[in-house]
């Protein structure tokens, strides 16, 4: 009776467990009992397991060489812990997490061990989610604080380009090559609030477009992706309408789905990019997946590479899940393409077969409102003569932003005090011939405090708010009219009438 009870309470337990008898050899073990649990974690059957050593589970040769030496010298009382990976049947691994015990009997020699196996597969995959956010914090902050510093260096560039842009309006063709200069300076700036928005650091933008010029744009970037490995087609429908969406996102879904379409191609690869209108008629969308009735436009991402499993698509979207050898691929790429088209208000869906290839396509929703003239290249804007004579205080710490800001003011009419810190700004407005009338700087921390200080002693003061951030924090301490921001990289005419607006309120 009491061999039938124990039986049945092995069995009954949640975690695996095996009963082991020890060999002629000190370190060698021999499965006699495995529960249920066990072999369903291992995958092998009570028969398969019994009279094998239960070292060769472990997929980690050092696992086994530690249960061994423990054997040799095993007593009550001292059990051995540890945790890896198990290799199952079918040639799956689980993580799992062990003990080992002794048996006790009156024999000197112990000849019997339990040991208990406990399946931490989920935790350890929720624990190696946990470092790829972590890295992916990191990485973010870095992203934001080499944007920070990235930015200076574009108001630098742009700002110069309108200031000679100004004193060659007789020379087309050097003006035409300035402009080349501040188009590129311009698209840098795009590429650093793409990094901040990754740092979190700002809101992304939404903003009408069309698709076959956002991808006709993009499609020399796109291209060079697949380096020697393809070539892109783009197919597009010259009908489609617009969509409101963020270009900054949209970019990001192109290059990370191109990215994945090339990793796929064999060769004689080719990747295609087309547009389509699309209208989803009533009682079409029967899963709550599918898009409701209405006015889309198609963007596809086509390849003729190796396809993917039904298995593998029903995967596809969820992070950390990749088809690529370790250290090739995070699992975030098809998460963050889910999830900017679910922001935009639109439905992906992805068509696949082995050898066959993949076609990704995303329904955005059609809208009416007119593109905005901004997505197209623009001319130099030439700087405006606001014939200023007030006082300014400039707080910048970069040196060539603060030179080539502090010459454009002055320039323009404008007393301007320039500074690299709060604390000399504080030392520098107590012997201003007249109070500073408008502070220019940035806001966190120091900088908000010092303002604060500054506004208590000149009630009159206006503010113009310089940070690279979208929507800084509001200035509650300040009137509305007497404060304004003009995010970096800003372009010279931007902070000239930036300025006046203020002065003038």
């Amino acid at each position: 009776m009491p061999e039938a009870l124990l039986g049945a309470a092995l069995r009954a337990q949640d975690e695996g467990v095996f009963i082991a008898r020890r060999g002629a050899a000190a370190d060698e073990l021999e499965i006699i009992f495995a529960n249920e649990n066990f072999c369903a974690m291992t995958g092998y059957t009570t028969a398969g397991l019994t009279g094998r050593n239960p070292t060769f589970l472990h997929a980690d040769k050092a696992d086994g060489k530690k249960i061994a030496r423990w054997c040799r010298g095993a007593r009550a009382g001292r059990p051995l812990a540890g945790e890896g990976y198990l290799l199952r049947k079918d040639g799956t691994t689980i993580h799992a997490a062990w003990n080992l015990s002794v048996i006790p009997t009156a024999r000197s020699r112990a000849t019997h061990i339990v040991a208990t196996y406990r399946d931490t597969t989920e935790k350890r995959r929720l624990q190696e989610a946990l470092v790829h956010a972590q890295r992916l914090d990191a990485v973010g902050r870095l992203a934001g604080g080499v944007a920070h510093d990235f930015n200076n260096l574009l108001s630098v560039i742009n700002g110069y380009c309108q200031i000679l842009a100004g004193q060659v309006t007789d020379q087309p063709r050097v003006l035409k090559e300035i402009e080349e200069i501040h188009q590129a300076g311009q698209k840098a700036a795009t590429l650093t609030r793409q990094l901040l928005a990754f740092g979190r650091r700002q809101p992304l933008k939404v903003r009408v477009i069309n698709l076959n010029r956002f991808v006709t744009n993009n499609a020399d970037i796109l291209g060079r992706l697949l380096d020697e490995t393809g070539r892109l087609e783009l197919d597009l429908d010259p009908n489609i309408g617009q969509v409101r969406v963020d270009p900054a996102q949209i970019q990001q879904v192109l290059l990370n789905l191109t990215l994945n379409a090339r990793d796929a191609l064999r060769k004689n690869g080719r990747v295609v990019i087309g547009t389509a209108r699309r209208r989803v008629k009533s009682g079409l969308n029967r899963r709550f997946t599918d898009a409701p009735p209405g006015a889309y436009i198609c963007l596809t991402v086509s390849d003729n590479g190796t396809g993917m499993s039904q298995e593998t698509q029903k995967q596809l979207f969820e992070p950390f899940f990749t088809t690529k050898p370790e250290g090739k691929g995070t699992g975030l790429g098809l998460s963050l393409v889910h999830g900017v088209v679910q922001q935009s208000g639109g439905f992906i869906n992805v068509k696949s077969e082995l050898s066959q290839g993949s076609t990704f396509e995303i329904l955005l929703p059609e809208t009416n409102l007119r593109e905005n003239a901004t997505e197209r290249n623009a001319a130099i804007e030439p700087l405006p003569s606001t014939r200023g004579h007030e006082t300014v205080l400039l707080v910048e710490e970069d040196e060539v932003v603060r030179k080539m800001v502090t010459g454009i003011l002055t320039a323009d009419g404008y007393h301007v005090a320039a500074v690299a810190t709060p604390a000399m700004a504080l030392r520098e407005a107590r012997h201003l011939h007249q109070p500073a009338q408008l502070l220019i700087a940035s806001f966190s921390g120091e900088n908000d405090r010092f303002a604060r200080t500054l506004h208590a002693a000149e009630p009159g003061l206006r503010v113009l708010c310089t940070t690279a951030r979208e929507n800084p924090p509001a200035l509650t301490w300040l009137k509305r009219s007497r404060w304004a921001h003009l995010p970096k990289p800003y372009a010279l005419s931007e902070l000239l009438k930036a300025t006046r607006s203020l002065l003038d309120a």
